[in-house]
């Protein structure tokens, strides 16, 4: 047998978004002869059982999945609940989104792309740490000037500011999202 073979099953598995079906599985991998497919499913299904590990592959809805092992419920729901209070509200993206490409700029800048106050916002992005003070504008009242952090980097999977989508990127994204909400189910 391939001995890539489980690699790449266990690949498809672990992105899949629903669980994934044998027959799926030996569609995608139709240059392997189906008997490994299924030898390789099988091997890859007893390694995870017998392993000393907190996931597993389990058979669910006619496919297999990934799912957590039940005896670490409990720390699992401790992380999901710290989550929940770190999310990011619809606001606060919008402000971050902002900042990030206009940076260094104002909270009065910010209000004003956005066309509401964003003080709030501002201050939840500061307390996480996903933005900081970067200095003040030498202007009257000599606001101070925002930017993101190697924190926002992180957050996003970014390894530099340039690495962020460019506005011609997003407008054609949103195009073609668009486009696919619109289409006939």
């Amino acid at each position: 047998m391939n001995t890539r073979l489980k690699e790449i099953i266990e690949s498809l598995i672990f992105v899949s978004l629903e669980p994934l079906s044998l027959e799926k599985i030996k569609g995608l991998l139709a240059d392997f002869p189906p008997e490994e497919i299924e030898k390789a499913v099988e091997e890859l299904l007893q390694t995870y059982s017998s392993n000393q590990r907190g996931i597993q592959i389990i058979q669910a809805a006619g496919g297999f999945l990934f799912t957590t092992k039940p005896d670490y419920d409990s720390y699992i729901r401790k992380l999901f609940e710290h989550e929940r209070k770190s999310r990011l509200s619809t606001a606060a993206l919008e402000t971050l989104s902002v900042i990030a490409y206009h940076q260094p700029v104002t909270l009065a800048q910010i209000s004003s792309i956005r066309g509401v106050d964003s003080s709030h916002a501002v201050k939840t992005l500061l307390e996480k740490k996903l933005i900081k003070i970067s200095g003040r504008k030498k202007a009257p009242g000599k606001p101070f000037l925002y930017r993101t952090t190697k924190k926002f980097l992180t957050y996003f999977g970014l390894n530099s500011l340039e690495d962020l989508p460019r506005e011609e990127e997003l407008a054609s994204l949103l195009e073609e999202k668009e486009e696919r909400k619109n289409e006939p189910a």
